[in-house]
């Protein structure tokens, strides 16, 4: 009688902690990004609008997997597209919607306070895609 407590007592602690983790494992979290394309020999600077990125999950250091090839989205964009091949690009990320509106802001601001242009690409033209793994 007391082996069948304890090991009722164990399976219910085994139950209860893997409904707790099955439970985080589904709740995935949106990522959010917008692409910066900015070069030393023009005055314009491309921001793309903020757009959630289509079944991304961020490893568990909290980066985006496979970043780079975001950034070579937008740079092969910019470079056929709109005819610019000396551009550097960047991708800025985060879970928070509010907190990547806010780095975007903060950006265009100090692009605008150097007199340089920014100029938005809307998401109609540009929208950042899975890489294949």
């Amino acid at each position: 009688m007391k082996m069948f407590r304890i090991l009722l007592a164990v399976s219910a602690v085994f139950v209860l902690c893997s409904a707790f983790t099955l439970k985080d494992k589904d709740k995935e979290k949106v990522v959010y990004a917008f692409g910066l394309a900015a070069s030393f020999n023009d005055t314009v600077v491309y921001c793309t609008e903020i757009q959630v990125l289509d079944s991304v999950r961020l490893d568990r250091n909290g980066f985006l997997p496979m970043r780079e090839l975001y950034s070579y989205q937008l740079k092969d964009f910019i470079s056929y597209q709109l005819h610019k091949p000396d551009y550097t690009c960047m991708i800025y990320f985060s879970e928070n919607r509010d907190k990547l509106l806010k780095e975007a802001g903060k950006l265009k601001k100090n692009y605008e306070k150097a007199e340089v242009n920014v100029q938005t690409i809307e998401a109609a033209s540009f929208q950042f895609k899975k890489p294949e793994e």
